[in-house]
Parts: C-alpha cells; structure tokens; sequence
C-alpha cells in the first residue's frame, strides 16, 4: 500500500512542503528513510513506533519504506513524526485519505502518543497561503502562532488519536479562528524606567535622539557610570511595532522557537545582549544549515553590545554588512539566505583597561600602549558606522543621593513617537498599511476585535490580520507592478478579477516556496531617518549658508569621513524633527556634530 502525506520544513527562514510517502511491502520488518534524513528525523522512527503501539492502532510488521520529497534538501528536525506516524497508518488503511491533501502536519511524538511543540510553524503557514493549501493541523501550544494567517484552517491536536479522530471525521475539532485569539489582555509591562537613572541628563538626551530616527550609539565610561542601565532601559522609549515590524519579528522567533505557547505575536521590541564570548555564527548566524544569528533576532528592536572591546575583532567585523544593509546574506554551495538584520545598535565600553582613563577622580594605571592596544579593538570603519558617539562620566555624591526623580520612558516615549509619526508620514504616506501600529485600529475594519491595545500599560499578544496586513505580506496577490494591465493575472483582488490565478497554480508540492512572506526585503520601507538612502538625505537634510558653512568647519578640523557625513545629516534630521521644525537649523546641526567628536578626542589621546 501507498500512502501520500504533506508536512513542511524550513530553510533559513523560508518554508518549503514536503511530500512524505509511505510505501508498505513484504519484506523483513524494518523502516528505512530516504530523502535526506538527519539524525533527528532517522530517530523518529522508534518514536513513531511507540507512539503508534501505545496509541492503540497497529504497526505493520512489514517493510516500511518513508521517502521525503524533495530528496535534494536535507530535511532536520522532528516536526516530520506526526505526518510520517499518519502516513503509515493511512498506507495500512487505518486513517482515511479524504482530508490528506488539504491539510500539512506539523508535531513531534512523544512515546504515549502525545505531541510536543515544533519550531517555525509561522513560515509554513504563511507560505501554505502562497501554495493554495486549506489548512494545518499541528500541536495545541502552536496553534495561535498558525492562526495568525487569516483564511487558513488551523487544527490544534493534543495527541496521535485525535488527529486519526479528525482524519476519519469521528472527532469534530473546530478550527482555530483568528477572533478567538486576543481575548485575553496582556500587559507589556517593562521591568525597568528611565526615571530609575540618576543624572546623566546628556546621556538621556542622546538616548532620546538614536530612538526617535533609529541611530546607533556607542557610550564609553568608567565602570559604574551607568552605561548598561541606560543601554536595558531603550525599550521603554523606542515607539511600539508596527504590525508589519511585528510580523516581520515574528516569522525569525518562530524559526528558532521563541515564541511562548500563550501568544502568537511578539509584540514588545526585542532586546537582545549577546555575551563577548559570542562567535560569529552565533552573532550573523549560520551553520549546516543557516540559522538566524543575534543581529537577525534584534530585528526591528535592540543589539546591545556591552564591554565593545572585549569581543573578539574578526566577530565586531561581521557587523559591517548588516548595519549598512539592514540584512545578512549567508552563502553555501548550493544557495543563499538572506536574513533580514535591521535593528538599533547601542555599544557600551571602557576608555582603557582599568577604565579610568577618562575620569577626573580615579587616576588612570594604564600605559599609553595599553590603551592604544585596548581601543585599536574596535576598527575605525565599524566606529564610522556608529551614529552617535557619547561619553558617560561618572555620578557624584549628589547625584546619586539626589530625591528628584528624571523624566520618566513615558514622557521620553512621547516625543519620540510624534518624531517618528513626522518621519512615517515623510516616507511612507502612500503606503497603506505602515502607519498601523500594534495597537491602531485597521483601516476600514468593522470588527471591534482588530484593535490590538499595546501601550505601556495595557497590550494584546494575540495578533490579527486584515485584508490591509494581506495585502502587504502577499502584494502579488492583490496588485500588479503593471497597473495597466489591471486584467493580467495577478493583477488585481482575486475577489474582483476572474482571470485571477493562485499561486497554488504556479507551485507543485515538493518546490521551494520562494513567495514565502519576507516583504522587508523584497521592498524594504523606510520607518526612520537612519534608513535614509543619498536620495533622501539630499531632498530631506537640506542646509542653509549658516549650516553649510558649519559643516565646512566641521569636517576640516575633524577629518570627517563621507560616510560620517551623512549621518551627521541623518542625526540633525532627527534633531529637527524632535523639535518639530521643518529645516534643519545650525543649532540641530551643532548638537549632531558633537555627537561626532568623542572617538576622536580618545583615538587620538
């Protein structure tokens, strides 16, 4: 007997289907894979055993023979078990195949029966949209990350009997709809306050800047000055996500299994504080088969690099790319992976080896090669990459003993949000979909339940799609590049157009999903002024003679790079628009400017 079922995999963070077929013949008792198993996948076959035996149905005492289709990718993981389990009971007729073409299978076996929660559901959903496919079935803790996609059927199944139960229709499992999720009400409550920081009002003032236009700062100090709690507290201050952001966030958490059982969307900015010791896969990502590193997992949130110097060179070079590109390419022999790698970077260091080269109190013990050696760590090209460079002295008795409490992240959060709203409508305002943040109500949407409250006292984990969200993830699916063919296939709503065709039709099980979702960077949006390219800096960051002729100064006594130029440009735009001013004035550009000059104060001694 034969047997066909789909389940899917994950490359990089792209989802591909799988065809598992089962073939039972005579033959010594044995059950063989083929097709590219890991070790993961080949030692599924005692778990499948036992899960089958243990469940009450019978294993067949014959040679079993399990193909994973497309035979050229490996295939990794336990997400395989259940689909294989099924399969084998639908070659020995146990399981009807009615419902076996509509439906992918996602789940790892336990020896009872019971299914354990699998990695990257996300992607494969998403990417069962581009392939036309009815619905998933997969382990209860994934079920609300499956049912973020709207129009997909999502069965969550506990254990082995019912998903045979359902198969053979003698157990009713409802879909998980998308309104069923959200009704519980989190809180994204941040631990930690700007308030709690005592002085340092500069340091804060710097740290309102980089959040409003997404710069990257770099803070040097003595130690105890405060660097790492101002560095944790950027969070509280950076605007919420926007839902593509949050989807975007989503899909690499999903790949690496971060994604708690009781939400289906991360929502809260990722904050991520890799130790020095980190290697370079472990930052960029990588491995066999390539996985997301540290900078691909603060995506559209924080990379806080703490103690600079101490990470080894070859590793800080890495993050040349991913800062100027805003996504990491990874290239074996057979493909490439592109994760996307847009974040904030804040970095944290000492002067010198003891730390004290720059405090007026504490007397440096260093030797002057011994701080050139401790510096020259940190190359000038990384450096020059770096928006804002500020210094963090150390707190007097007074300060530290002061009652008076700081501006609260609520109050900072405030002015950073309208400067990020002038820089959304700047870039972005004929895009539909990139003023919607987690937390706005969707446009033209009479369902009370898309409101999606995230503030800082009360938010919602659970995510929703509308049509708007569809048509951002799957523009393909909805417009055409060409609007002038509006009847090409393609071209307009598969609702409006008859000549609409799926992309199910242009896709065979086995192929490589490549319309899987990563609309970040087919068509990268702009959300602040670091994102800016030389056409934006040139129509946005125009100066008058007063500033030209201040920048002229500038880059003659400070040597400045053409790539320090520009964010110059970038951090005064951001300057500007904290104060809500159209152009860029000499005071805005005096303040960038000195966020330049603290490397070359220390590099040069």
């Amino acid at each position: 007997m034969l047997s066909k079922v789909y389940s899917s995999g994950v490359l990089g963070i792209e989802a591909y289907l799988i065809e598992i077929e089962v073939d039972i013949s005579s033959g010594l008792p044995c059950l063989k894979m083929v097709g590219l198993p890991d070790t993961a996948v080949k030692e599924s076959k005692e778990r499948i055993c036992s899960a089958i035996k243990n469940s009450g149905y019978d294993y067949p005492v014959r040679k079993i023979t399990v193909n994973l289709a497309p035979a050229d990718i490996k295939k990794e993981g336990p997400c395989f078990d259940l689909a294989m389990a099924v399969g084998i009971l639908a070659a020995t007729e146990q399981v009807k195949t009615d419902l076996l073409n509509d439906f992918v299978l996602l789940g790892e076996l336990a020896l009872d029966g019971n299914l354990r929660p699998v990695h990257g559901v996300l992607p494969v959903a998403f990417s069962l949209r581009a392939l036309g496919l009815k619905g998933i079935i997969v382990p209860q803790a994934n079920v609300r990350e499956a049912a973020i996609v709207e129009g997909l059927q999502v069965i969550g199944v506990k254990t082995l009997s019912e998903t045979v139960g359902f198969l053979n229709k003698e157990l009713e499992l409802c879909p998980i709809e998308k309104e069923d999720i959200g009704k519980t009400q989190t809180s994204i409550c941040y631990p930690v306050d700007f308030r709690e920081v005592k002085g340092q009002a500069h340091v804060k003032r710097a740290m309102e800047v980089a959040a409003a236009g997404g710069h990257n700062i770099i803070m040097i100090g003595p130690p105890g000055s405060g660097k790492t709690m101002l560095a944790k507290r950027i969070p509280t201050i950076i605007p919420h996500m926007e839902i593509s952001e949050a989807l975007e966030t989503t899909k690499i958490h999903s790949v690496i299994g971060l994604i708690p059982s009781h939400k289906g969307l991360v929502t809260a900015r990722p904050f991520r504080s890799p130790h020095h010791t980190v290697t370079e896969p472990g930052l960029i990502g990588g491995g066999q088969v390539p996985r997301p590193g540290e900078v691909s997992l603060a995506h559209n949130g924080v990379l806080f690099l703490d103690e600079l110097p101490e990470f080894q060179r070859n590793v800080l070079e890495t993050l040349r790319q991913p800062i100027e590109d805003g996504q990491v390419q990874i290239s074996r022999v057979s493909r490439s992976f592109v994760f996307p790698s847009r974040f904030l970077l804040c970095c944290a260091m000492n002067p010198c080896p003891c730390g004290y080269y720059t405090d007026p109190k504490r007397q440096c013990q260093c030797t002057p090669p011994q701080i050139q050696k401790y510096i020259s760590r940190i190359s000038g090209p990384l450096l020059d990459r770096i928006d804002i460079h500020i210094e963090v002295p150390g707190l007097r008795y007074k300060e530290l003993t002061s009652d008076t409490d700081g501006e609260s992240s609520a109050e900072i959060r405030k002015r950073v949000v309208a400067a990020r709203k002038i820089q959304v409508q700047r870039f972005n305002n004929n895009c539909i979909t990139n003023n919607i943040a987690v937390g706005d109500k969707l446009p033209n949407s009479n369902q009370a339940d898309t409101d999606i409250e995230i503030n800082s006292s009360q938010t919602d984990a659970a995510p929703l799609m509308e049509t708007e969200i569809e048509k951002q993830i799957y523009p393909e699916n909805f417009y055409s590049q060409d609007n002038s063919a509006p009847d090409k296939p393609g071209n307009s709503c598969q609702n409006d157009n008859p000549a609409y065709q799926t992309p199910a039709e242009s896709h065979q099980p086995g192929d490589i999903a490549k319309k899987v979702n990563n609309a970040a960077i087919a068509a990268p949006r702009i959300y602040s002024n670091a994102q800016m390219g030389p056409s934006q800096i040139k129509k946005y960051c125009k100066l008058d003679e007063e500033g030209q002729e201040l920048l002229k100064t500038a880059i003659d006594e400070l040597g400045i790079s053409a790539r320090a130029y520009d964010k110059i440009l970038k951090v005064s735009r951001t300057i500007a628009d904290l104060a809500d001013e159209d152009n860029i004035s000499a005071e805005h550009l005096a303040e960038a400017i000195q966020y330049r000059t603290l490397d070359r104060n220390i590099w040069t001694g």
